[in-house]
């Protein structure tokens, strides 16, 4: 089983270097290697997705990510700065469809800026498709006319790109509520008529599951007024990044939750929600757990490894029953720890 393991920047290999720790504590045979993306890439090869990266992760069977970006590399030409190498990776490797769960941990209801009583129990799986839509639409870029700048990008969907991911989202369903929303714009973008149009064709083949339909602005409403009413959500890739971003402050903290990118084959990329955060880089503070989760979301999805993954994840809950609590997710009273610490609380509970 080989796995690429990506740290990238600002507090990547911190949190990265704890999951690859819990993968060793596993006892199971992985063979892992490092490679770059992102800003370090940049300083180092030039380019966001070095060759040696893309022929390391083509050979992988998963991928683990810390994250990628940081301010010194904003006034990069885009081509060159660190998102283009996370975008690239995901294209390249055709991981077209991102499983964002948004679960909140009983002990974490009073992190959550909502009341205990709105997101208590909740247990929501945002399906975003990955590889389309308006961040990889032609054309786009940046002109003048009449004078003035213009920048233009371009919203596109195919049928099948709408279909595949269709398919991936009702097949979730099926293992958990079988109810599925699919989020969209239909009522002012053509693009989105057809998304919901075919997300109606592909429903009649899973006629278990209960297929409703909302509109992206309301979506992002009721996730604040009646979270628990969704259990799995579909949309595109902008759309998605949004509402998964929102759906994750429900739960205390983004530091909280892991996502998962799959090919049409569950080989995928593992990485928690957040950015890099580089105004805590180095300083040992970061919350690793949805990294750590991402390795149970791994050995799930890619590995079939179902036993190692619920060990994990328990370990996560036993740790957080325990009272340990990185500075993003403490409360007076609990035991603050860092980075490290953490990783060690996951492992003694693992143990």
């Amino acid at each position: 089983m080989k796995i690429c393991v990506l740290p990238g920047d600002g507090i990547g290999p911190e949190i990265t270097a704890e999951a690859v720790r819990v993968l060793q504590a596993l006892d199971l045979r992985f063979e892992m290697e490092e490679g770059l993306l992102g800003g370090c890439a940049v300083d180092a090869c030039d380019t966001p997705y070095p060759e040696a990266t893309r022929n390391l992760a083509r050979a992988a069977d998963a991928i683990l990510l810390g994250a990628v970006g940081g301010q010194q590399w904003d006034g990069l030409p885009r081509e060159k700065r660190p998102e283009r190498g996370l975008l690239g990776i995901r294209k390249d490797l055709n991981l077209f469809a991102n499983l964002r769960p948004a679960i909140l941990y009983p002990e974490l209801a009073n992190a959550s800026t909502l009341k205990p009583e709105v997101v208590a129990g909740l247990d929501i799986l945002i399906i975003r498709e990955l590889t389309g839509d308006i961040y990889f639409g032609q054309p786009r870029g940046l002109r003048e006319e009449n004078g003035e700048r213009v920048g233009f990008n371009t919203m596109v969907y195919s049928e099948s790109e709408i279909r595949r991911i269709g398919h991936v989202a009702f097949q979730a369903a099926q293992k958990r509520g079988r109810k599925l929303c699919s989020v969209d714009k239909m009522n002012v973008l053509e693009c989105t008529q057809l998304w919901r149009d075919v997300m109606i064709e592909v429903s009649k083949a899973y006629p278990d599951v209960e297929l409703t339909h909302m509109l992206v602005d309301n979506a992002a409403m009721q996730l604040v007024k009646a979270p628990k009413q969704f259990d799995v959500m579909v949309t595109g890739n902008m759309f998605g990044d949004i509402l998964s971003d929102e759906a994750s402050m429900l739960t205390g903290s983004i530091g909280m939750l892991p996502s998962a990118s799959l090919d049409e084959k569950n080989k995928g990329l593992y990485e928690p929600s957040h950015g890099s955060a580089p105004d805590i880089a180095g300083r040992g503070i970061a919350n690793p757990l949805a990294t750590i989760l991402s390795v149970a979301m791994m050995l799930r999805y890619t590995f079939g490894l179902e036993e190692q993954a619920l060990r994990v994840e328990n370990a996560v809950k036993k740790v957080l029953a325990g009272g340990y609590r990185t500075g993003d997710i403490y409360e007076r009273g609990m035991l603050k720890v860092g980075t490290k610490e953490m990783g060690d609380a996951v492992l003694a509970a693992l143990a």
